[in-house]
């Protein structure tokens, strides 16, 4: 289905955003801070009653066309391309709002498996599209809390809540500096001066659920338990460096590593919060680069291609920082480098990229946008 073909038969075009992360990484599900910002590429919901209890979903890139029982909604964990929206619907309709048949089109511009959390995009963009078709005002917080728990409970992916409230909360030209433990958050301003920010895809796909993912958040969850019994805190992001020296012998080898990527990249989102505010491009990319070895050596989430990847960039004379970002073992990752010379630098790390992995790398001109949107079509 093309879609201008669309647009004509709809009410409502909601939509909601692809997202970053800048820095702080795996730290969302410890309590740490994150900094993600919203992207232009996002997940677009055509829509409009139906008069009926089905919810009919169709996609622009995908033959498929599925109805959705809003009376079963608990029922469709199996569906290939629609457990997203199934789920969304799901816990939308359990935390006691208003579901009405529809007529849905997904029109998703963020790459799958890119690290730019597409799923986020799908669920946050599902949920305003039936609160806005049912009539009800919502809260983008709620959005995002109820769209990750979709995607813990009904997809089987064990995240924190970075994706989903960049996806819902976003702000053109910002960065969020959220606290996940907390949600309190800061918008930042995104002012690089004469740095831009180049996505680069390694287009090695990946998957969470079949990934390492949940067994990282385990380990996580192991070290707290250790640690907890020693001192009262709640979250591994509550320690400091130096707190985490007194209790890293406690653990064992593996755990420990965990755990030190954590506190150390909880340290970094801090140093990088202040690089932002006092115009320091230098040295948030040199966190960046260290977040990234930090992630490949600590935590153990990149691979070859993504190390290839960032290495490559950060070869480049005209990047100051590059790093993974998102959940790796594949995807993307977020670069910084001087506008002048973006053009050269994509052509050196394709050719570099492609000579040490064989895959050809995909580069993504995206702005940092709005979260959820909401547009009137009649």
């Amino acid at each position: 289905m093309k879609r201008e073909k669309v647009i004509g038969k709809y009410d409502y075009i909601v939509s909601a955003a692809g997202r970053v992360n800048i820095i702080g990484e795996h730290v969302d599900y410890c309590g740490g801070k994150v900094m993600p910002a919203a992207l232009s590429l996002r997940n677009a919901v055509y829509i409009r009653p139906n008069g009926t209890d089905k919810i009919n979903l169709s996609w622009t890139d995908l033959p498929d066309k599925v109805t959705l029982d809003i009376n079963k909604l608990g029922e469709y964990r199996d569906l290939k391309h629609a457990k997203y929206q199934a789920g969304s619907a799901y816990f939308w309709q359990q935390a006691g709002h208003k579901i009405v048949g529809c007529d849905m089109v997904h029109d998703c511009t963020v790459p799958f498996g890119s690290g730019l959390s597409s799923s986020a995009a799908i669920e946050v963009s599902t949920i305003a599209a039936l609160a806005t078709v049912a009539g009800e005002a919502f809260d983008p917080v709620e959005v995002a809390l109820v769209a990750q728990k979709a995607e813990r409970e009904y997809t089987g992916v064990n995240c924190g809540i970075m994706d989903q409230y960049a996806s819902a909360c976003g702000k053109k030209g910002h960065a969020i500096l959220l606290d996940c433990k907390s949600l309190e958050r800061e918008y930042e301003p995104v002012e690089l001066g004469k740095y831009s920010l180049v996505i680069i895809n390694c287009n090695k796909p990946h998957n969470l659920v079949e990934s390492k993912y949940n067994e990282r958040r385990a380990e996580t969850e192991e070290a707290l338990a250790v640690i907890k019994a020693q001192t009262p805190i709640d979250c591994l992001a509550d320690l400091s460096p130096a707190d985490f020296a007194k209790y890293a012998g406690l653990l064992s080898p593996v755990v420990k590593k965990r755990a030190e990527h954590v506190v150390m990249e909880c340290e970094r989102v801090r140093q990088a919060a202040e690089a932002m505010k006092a115009g320091d491009i230098v040295r948030l990319g040199a966190l960046l680069n260290a977040s990234h070895d930090s992630l490949s050596r600590l935590y153990e989430v990149t691979g070859k291609e993504l190390d290839s990847l960032a290495g490559a960039a950060q070869a480049h004379p005209a990047c100051v920082g590059s790093r993974m970002t998102g959940a790796g073992f594949g995807g993307c990752t977020i670069s910084i480098v001087e506008t002048a010379q973006v053009e050269d630098f994509k052509a050196f790390v394709a050719a570099r990229y492609e000579a040490e992995t064989g895959y050809r790398a995909a580069f993504y001109d995206a702005d940092i946008a709005d979260g959820i949107t909401v547009t009137k079509l009649s």
